[in-house]
């Protein structure tokens, strides 16, 4: 297997997250149980056989790779793909991709759709994501994927099968559904990702960027720009709820040794063992 790109893989929860975030250099990320990956501004070899992606937003170093995801697939006689990204880039994606055609000689087929905040979307029987809102410098979303069940109603719980099965055949709703949030990307964005997102805080999996560490650096035109700083993370320690927290998107002008460095002053223990600094 061609190994031409950084990548980096953890396990939790039954879950894989595999990928690799830089900024301005690439973000994409995959979970191989859930069938779908999040941004496209690298295409491992291995990772075009996912047949569903949600893109957070159009910078190059999220969106880069769509020719070549759709393409290999095509070349591979998959069916085509289905991506998820924000409404306004659509029309452009499509008409990128066409030139590629021209260029390349080759068709670009795949399913482009809209994601807007407060969208439902299914992924299977039992997964949906939701699309929430996020603030960048374009247009941009985070996505939250949970897993759905069905639970029986309280009133009916103690009865035996075949009294549930009666119920059934009577048209009586037996159950009801729950949900358990088990993933969310919040791609890039100013805190308002966070905080107008609560739910996002008791998700299992939390990945997220921080892309400003360094003291000097001003937050406020950190959040005019639409990213966080570790200073971001700090006052918000208390709310993380999440097993694991996934922290990326870190800007090249920082070492992997300072950025450990400067985040475990700040956040000693790493929230419990918690957070993944992801280098």
């Amino acid at each position: 297997m061609f190994e031409n790109i950084p990548l980096r893989q953890c396990q939790h929860a039954g879950l894989t997250i595999e990928g690799y975030s830089r900024a301005a250099v690439q973000t994409c990320w995959r979970i191989p149980e859930l069938k779908c990956g999040f941004d496209l501004g690298v295409q491992p070899w291995d990772f075009m056989g996912t047949p569903t992606w949600f893109v957070s937003h159009t910078h190059l170093d999220h969106i880069a790779a769509l020719a070549v995801y759709v393409s290999r697939r095509r070349m591979m006689k998959m069916d085509p793909p289905v991506i998820y990204l924000p409404a306004s880039a659509i029309d452009q994606c499509l008409a990128m991709l066409r030139c590629f055609t021209r260029l390349d000689k080759g068709a670009m087929p795949c399913e482009l759709l809209p994601a807007a905040p407060g969208d439902e979307i299914e992924l299977s029987r039992e997964l949906v994501v939701n699309v929430i809102p996020t603030w960048h410098t374009i247009e941009s979303v985070g996505f939250m994927v949970s897993e759905r069940r069905k639970k029986l109603k309280e009133e009916f719980q103690g009865l035996q099968g075949t009294e549930i099965r009666d119920l059934r055949l009577k048209g009586i709703e037996v159950s009801h559904e729950t949900r358990m949030p088990i993933l969310a990307y919040t791609g890039d964005t100013q805190p308002r990702g966070l905080d107008e997102n609560p739910e996002v805080f008791d998700c299992k999996i939390l990945i997220a960027e921080m892309t400003f560490i360094a003291p000097e650096h001003r937050k406020d035109k950190i959040h005019k720009h639409g990213h966080m700083h570790l200073d971001d993370w700090v006052a918000r320690k208390d709310r993380f709820n999440n097993e694991l927290i996934i922290a990326s998107h870190f800007s090249t002008r920082y070492s992997d040794p300072q950025i450990r460095r400067m985040v475990e002053k700040k956040l000693p223990g790493l929230m419990g063992g918690r957070l993944n600094l992801w280098l």
